[in-house]
C-alpha cells in the first residue's frame, strides 16, 4: 500500500522512522533528566531547552526543510513564528543553504529575533508583521501566493510533526522508560502529536494529558467542539503555546491518542519555572513548563508513579523573568491575598501582625489610609503548611476581624494603593531596608512606631532577595509628635536600616502636602 493512502498515524510512524535519518544533521539528541519530589511521583524532564536552538522546534523544520526539491529549494520558503519555529527554519536554511523569510509579530520576545538572524545568518530575512501570530500567517501566506516559496506550517505539516516525533523516540531508546503518564503541552499541536503517537506505539498502557494554558486552549476547544476552531482571545503569557486554532493533523492525531486535556494557569506555568531552576538549573521559557506545571498540580496523585514532562524550550526575554520571579506562582508555598478590616488608631496594625500571622509569611503589603475610622490592608500572605495557611480566615473570624479574599484581583496586581492625602495631619515617609527573615519587620514596628503614630501608608513585596525594601507612611497629631520619633529611631538597627528621607516632591506625588 502506498505511503498516502495510509491512515494519518499510520503514516506519522512511518515519518518518524524516516526522520531519525535526517534530524542528526543538523542537531544532537537532548538529555533526560530526573527530578526527585519528596512524597511526589518520580519526574523525568526531555530538555529540548539544550538543543542548539534552545527549543525543539529544530527538529520539524529541518525534517520538513530536509526533502524539499531541487526546484522547491531554489525558490526559497517562508513561514510564520513566534519565534522558536522560525529558530529551526533559520538554523535549516543556513546548512541547506536556501533562502528563507520569516515573519514574526510585533510580540515576539527579542531574544528569539536575534536568535533567528544568529541560526540562519545571510540565508535568513525576518519580517515583522502585525501584533499577532494570526497576522503573521496572513503575511506569510500571501508572500507564498506571490513569490511561489514553500509555506513551512510550524505544526499542521506530517513532516514536521514527524520531525518532534524524534524527541519520543529518544525517550523510548533512553532505557528510563516505560512511564506512567506524560504531560505534553500543546500550541498548535504538532509536537504532542508526534510524541504521542511514538510513546503509545511502545507503551501502549502509559497515560497521555494535553496540556495548554487556561487563556489559550485551542485544542480543548477543538475536541469540545469535534473539529478545530478559533478562540476569540489568546493569552500571550506563554507565548510559544500562543495559538488561536489548532491545527487539522494534529487534531486528528489527537483526538484519538490523548487521555484528557487540562489547562494550568500563569501562576502554576511561573511555580514550574520555579522548580526546574531549583532542581535542574534549567530556566524554561514559559510554554516549555507548561507539562510540568500540570503534574506538580497533581504531585500527591501522581506519587510512586514515573512521569514524563518536555521542557520544549528556554527562550525567554530577560524582562520577562522579571514578571515570572513577581508572579504569586513563584512561590514555592502556597498563597493568599486577604484585605483586613482594623479600627483606624494607634496600634490596630500591630496587633493584628501580633496575633493573626503567627508562622506565615507576607510576602505583600499594600495599604493607604482612605478613611478615618477604618483601615483595610491588603496583605498576600504565603506559608509552607496550605493548613497554617487556611486557619488564618478562621482566626481572623473568631477575633472579630471583618476580611475580603482577593487573591488574584487586578488593582492588587497592579499595586494601585490608594491614599487620601486630606486625611492625614503630618505625615513622615520612610523608606526601610530589612532583612528578609521572620520577625524584622514586625521588630521594626513595634520598636519604633509607638505612642501616636498611625501607619497610613505601606508598599512592600517580597522580591526574592536577601534584603526586604518598604515604603512606610506614618502619620501624627503633630510636627512635634512626629519630629520627636522620627529623631529616636536610629539610622541602623536590629535587622534594618533607614534610606534617605522621602523628599517633598516624592511626597505630593503621593497625594501628600
Amino acid at each position: 500500500m502506498e505511503r498516502e493512502n495510509l491512515p494519518l498515524d499510520r503514516r506519522l510512524r512511518q515519518e518518524i522512522l524516516f526522520a531519525r535519518e535526517r534530524v542528526y544533521r543538523f542537531g544532537e539528541p537532548t538529555p533526560l533528566e530526573k527530578i526527585a519530589l519528596p512524597d511526589g511521583p518520580e519526574i523525568w524532564v526531555k530538555r529540548e531547552d539544550l538543543s542548539s536552538v534552545k527549543s525543539y522546534k529544530w527538529r520539524g523544520a529541518c525534517n520538513r526543510m530536509a526533502v524539499l526539491a531541487p526546484d522547491e529549494a531554489a525558490r526559497g520558503v517562508v513561514t510564520a513564528s513566534a519565534g522558536n519555529h522560525a529558530q529551526g527554519v533559520a538554523l535549516a536554511a543556513r546548512v541547506l543553504g536556501i533562502r528563507a523569510r520569516v515573519y514574526m509579530p510585533r510580540s515576539t520576545p527579542r531574544v528569539k529575533q536575534a536568535a533567528v538572524r544568529q541560526h540562519g545568518g545571510e540565508f535568513v530575512e525576518i519580517r515583522i508583521a502585525g501584533d499577532s501570530y494570526d497576522e503573521a500567517v496572513e503575511s506569510a501566506r500571501l508572500d507564498e501566493r506571490e513569490s511561489g516559496a514553500t509555506y513551512i506550517h510550524a505544526y499542521d505539516d506530517l513532516l514536521v510533526m514527524a520531525g518532534q516525533g524524534t524527541l519520543a523516540d529518544e525517550i523510548v531508546l533512553s532505557g528510563h522508560g516505560p512511564f506512567d503518564a506524560a504531560f505534553l503541552q500543546i500550541g498548535g499541536g504538532g509536537m504532542a502529536a508526534g510524541v504521542a503517537t511514538w510513546l503509545k506505539t511502545y507503551w501502549p498502557d502509559i497515560e497521555l494529558i494535553g496540556v495548554e494554558g487556561v487563556g489559550q486552549a485551542s485544542m480543548k476547544a477543538a475536541l469540545a467542539a469535534e473539529k478545530p476552531v478559533a478562540l476569540d482571545q489568546v493569552d500571550l503569557f506563554c507565548d510559544g503555546t500562543a495559538v488561536r486554532r489548532a491545527g487539522d493533523s494534529p487534531f486528528e492525531i489527537l483526538r484519538d491518542t490523548l487521555d484528557r486535556v487540562e489547562t494550568v494557569t500563569n501562576a502554576e506555568v511561573s511555580g514550574a519555572i520555579r522548580t526546574l531552576w531549583e532542581s535542574l538549573r534549567c530556566v524554561s521559557e514559559p510554554s516549555g513548563a507548561l507539562g510540568l506545571a500540570a503534574a506538580l498540580r497533581q504531585r500527591e496523585a501522581l506519587a510512586g508513579k514515573k512521569v514524563l514532562v518536555v521542557v520544549s524550550g528556554c527562550n525567554v526575554d530577560f524582562l520577562q523573568l522579571g514578571l515570572i520571579a513577581r508572579t504569586q506562582g513563584a512561590s514555592s508555598q502556597a498563597s493568599r491575598t486577604l484585605r483586613i478590616g482594623i479600627p483606624e488608631r494607634p496600634g490596630a496594625m500591630l496587633r493584628l501582625l501580633d496575633t493573626g500571622f503567627a508562622g506565615i509569611d507576607i510576602v505583600d503589603f499594600q495599604y493607604g489610609k482612605t478613611d478615618g475610622e477604618e483601615a483595610w490592608p491588603i496583605f498576600t500572605l504565603a506559608a509552607d503548611d496550605a493548613e497554617v495557611l487556611a486557619a488564618v480566615t478562621p482566626f481572623l473570624d473568631t477575633a472579630g476581624f471583618p476580611w475580603e479574599d482577593l487573591t488574584g484581583a487586578v488593582d492588587v496586581a497592579f499595586r494601585a494603593i490608594p491614599l487620601r492625602g486630606d486625611l492625614l495631619s503630618h505625615p513622615a515617609f520612610l523608606r526601610l531596608d530589612f532583612y528578609e527573615r521572620p520577625g524584622a519587620l514586625h521588630d521594626f514596628l513595634a520598636s519604633h512606631v509607638t505612642g501616636d503614630a498611625t501607619v497610613c501608608y505601606f508598599n512592600y513585596h517580597q522580591s526574592g532577595e536577601r534584603i526586604g525594601r518598604a515604603l512606610i507612611g506614618l502619620d501624627f497629631p503633630s510636627p512635634e509628635a512626629r519630629d520627636t520619633l522620627l529623631a529616636a529611631i536610629p539610622r541602623q538597627g536590629d535587622g534594618y536600616r533607614l534610606c534617605e528621607p522621602v523628599d517633598d516632591a516624592t511626597r505630593r506625588r503621593l497625594g501628600t502636602r
